[in-house]
């Protein structure tokens, strides 16, 4: 990482390319002055050193006598800016070319290529926003479905900050006596009541315990719900795969075990991320590269959070049969839903779905060949996916650092109420409760910042941002 706040930073904010617009952004104590000297208004001689904040000035942008492109300049002074410094973005026209010119123009008089994710970490340093916020908006910038966006524009906006500053402020008042009682020590004075500081432990435990418990909901929402589609060869299961996805992904055949290899793919249902995963048939088979197929298909099936068991309605097998064979994965696989299917109704009378039905009450009947009841599949696959918690506006984790720092903290909870059922003394639970608000506090960035630490978090961000 540079040395911050000490010099003026340039980077193309847009995608990289020819596009109709291109935003090139500068920060720092001489932003501004230094696209002023490049600058010549339409209107007039104008100094935008000397303009208001957050105003929009149109001219030319000039190498001495040339003029490299009419352009927008947007105007924000510190501290009211994103990143709480000097801060200009100039709306050029979407040519690599003048892209490019731009950016050397001013590395040339001073500016110097901002590295990814740099703005933000100047708005970090200057707190426009804690370490929490600055990540949610790399996962506002990638997300990639209306669940992912909505627990990301959540954090960005302080959701998650808040929080954690509650639960971190309880806390802290209870150190501050427990450590006043050590600089008493010998006077064996108690300032802190025991009674008190164990509900309150006990209180903890259970907030940072949800915020734990909603990471699995969290992560998958962020990266897309795992779903195997499984079942006998020729159930139909490319079919179905090819018709979610509106796509011919995968290879349909009749001929039983074309299916050699997982195939996936994403597709967003109202709002929510699934990657589907085509597997190989499950069948008794001396075929070894089939045989290699359907070990894979059981790896997918760890891998995966719900599982669509296809019957194939055409072949006529025994419902009792199907029904152990399902309990048989259900047993084998008890966290996993399973959504039993039958496909292929078109080659059976309607009263015979009722069969299956009466001894696989779930049961979702379709035919993935004539796309007849895809509807009531993607229907309880939205309802699965628990949309009413991120209605409710609850706090979901789906951050990997902020998941370690949150268990970390829990651990260290668990042995400050340990200790305070065993009458431990204060010096020995204010080390965990230390550690319990140094782990709370490194994921909103309230503690002595560590350099590495900021750069392995802010690498991973586009260059602009």
């Amino acid at each position: 990482m540079q040395e911050f706040n000490k010099d003026t930073i340039i980077a193309l904010a847009t995608p990289s390319g020819v596009g109709a617009i291109a935003i090139i952004r500068l920060s720092g104590d001489k932003a501004i002055a230094l696209v002023n000297n490049h600058f010549q208004s339409k209107f007039g001689d104008k100094d935008l050193t000397k303009v208001a904040s957050h105003t929009l000035h149109l001219g030319n942008l000039m190498d001495n006598d040339k003029v490299i492109d009419e352009v927008l300049v947007s105007v924000f002074k510190n501290p009211n800016s994103y990143t709480g410094e000097n801060l200009v973005e100039i709306n050029c026209h979407g040519s690599v070319y003048i892209q490019q010119e731009i950016i050397q123009l001013f590395i040339r008089n001073g500016a110097r290529q901002a590295d990814g994710g740099e703005f933000t970490l100047r708005a970090f340093l200057h707190g426009k926003m804690d370490l929490s916020q600055a990540e949610a908006v790399a996962d506002v910038i990638s997300s990639n479905s209306a669940s992912s966006h909505q627990i990301a524009i959540q954090q960005m906006r302080g959701g998650f900050s808040k929080e954690l500053f509650t639960l971190r402020q309880q806390l802290l008042d209870f150190a501050s006596l427990i450590e006043l009682e050590l600089d008493f020590s010998e006077e064996d004075l108690t300032f802190a009541d025991r009674t008190q500081l164990r509900k309150l432990i006990d209180q903890l435990i259970s907030q940072v315990k949800t915020l734990l418990d909603s990471f699995s909901l969290g992560n998958v929402f962020k990266n897309g719900i795992p779903v195997a589609i499984v079942g006998a060869p020729n159930a139909g299961k490319s079919t179905l795969l090819n018709v979610l996805l509106n796509d011919d992904k995968a290879i349909v055949s009749e001929i039983a075990g074309t299916t050699r290899d997982a195939i996936e793919d994403d597709i967003t249902i109202n709002g929510v991320l699934f990657r589907f995963i085509d597997t190989a048939g499950i069948r008794d088979t001396t075929d070894t590269v089939e045989r290699i197929g359907i070990t894979k298909t059981f790896e997918n099936i760890e891998k995966a959070q719900l599982i669509l068991y296809l019957i194939d309605a055409g072949s006529q097998q025994n419902t009792t049969t199907l029904q152990k064979e399902i309990l048989q994965i259900q047993e084998q696989y008890p966290h996993k839903k399973i959504i039993p299917i039958l496909n292929k109704t078109d080659l059976i009378p309607y009263h015979q779905i009722s069969t299956y039905k009466v001894l696989l009450p779930d049961l979702i009947s379709l035919s993935a060949k004539d796309k007849r009841g895809i509807h009531l599949l993607t229907e309880a696959l939205s309802q699965l996916a628990n949309l009413g918690v991120l209605s409710s506006n609850q706090t979901i984790v789906s951050n990997s650092r902020h998941y370690e720092a949150l268990t970390n903290a829990h651990t260290a909870l668990q042995e400050v109420s340990e200790g305070l059922y065993k009458n431990l003394p204060s010096d020995l639970l204010a080390i965990d409760i230390r550690e319990s608000l140094r782990q709370l506090g490194s994921i909103t960035g309230d503690f002595d910042v560590d350099r590495d630490l900021l750069g392995n978090i802010f690498q991973n961000f586009c260059v602009g941002k």
